[in-house]
């Protein structure tokens, strides 16, 4: 049991983030889905023909605009 007990602790222990590294993941999460805003937002902005030209249609679009900001299907 004491080995256990001391295994469990170190393994806790070692899979523990700096909280400065945390921070960090949590500011990239935000910056990307700025990004991820800002991207739609330009869509959304385009005119039929441009959307035409890399194949979206102005549907395409407003189903991409309506998903939560927080939803990026290219990543993985």
């Amino acid at each position: 049991m004491k080995g256990q007990l001391g295994f469990v602790s170190m393994s806790y222990h070692a899979h523990k983030a700096p909280a400065a590294l945390l921070w960090k993941r949590a500011l990239k999460r935000l910056l990307e889905w700025q990004e991820l805003a800002r991207q739609r937002r330009v869509l959304a902005s385009m005119s039929d023909e441009a959307l035409k030209d890399i194949g979206l249609s102005r549907a395409d679009i407003q189903e991409e605009i309506e998903r939560p900001f927080w939803i990026d299907h290219l990543r993985r």
